[in-house]
């Protein structure tokens, strides 16, 4: 199942169980996870792309590592809300995605970046250690913007 609506995510989880939050790129995937009660997300590693099958086998695995039981992915709107060729990426990976038989929750990701790039700047973060950690910082937002909305919607 992929879905826009956290709603429709919260009635295919159980409850409780870890997430895993994706910020995808053309180059690497930013990896996020959350804690068993959806109340903190947390950067983890980031993934340089190589060709898809290996990279859902790397997904895979930490998914079954973890004890993941839904995946929340970043999806790159324009600031207007609109659809870009990047959000038709994104619904690709998910629909590639699909068959590790996980609910997957689209999530707009606008600004995440930019709120994570701020974030590690305060913390003084070199320029490198930022390049290297923007994705999965980037991730780890995305995934607590839809874990703050399990939290508060009322089912």
């Amino acid at each position: 199942m992929i879905t826009t609506f956290v709603g429709d995510l919260r009635d295919a989880l159980p409850t409780g169980g870890k997430l895993l939050g994706l910020d995808t790129g053309t180059k690497t995937i930013g990896v996020a996870l959350c804690d068993t009660d959806w109340r903190f997300a947390t950067a983890g590693k980031t993934i340089i792309r190589r060709k898809f099958t290996q990279d859902k086998g790397v997904l895979k695995d930490l998914i079954a590592e973890r004890g993941v039981v839904g995946i929340v992915m970043g999806l790159p709107l324009n600031m207007d809300g609109s659809e870009s060729p990047r959000s038709q990426g994104a619904r690709a990976m998910a629909r590639n995605l699909e068959d590790l038989g996980l609910p997957i929750l689209l999530w707009d990701e606008r600004w995440t970046t930019q709120a994570a790039e701020r974030a590690m700047i305060e913390q003084d973060f070199s320029r490198a250690k930022r390049a290297e950690r923007i994705d999965s910082h980037a991730a780890a937002l995305i995934l607590q913007g839809a874990i703050d909305a399990l939290a508060g919607a009322a089912f």
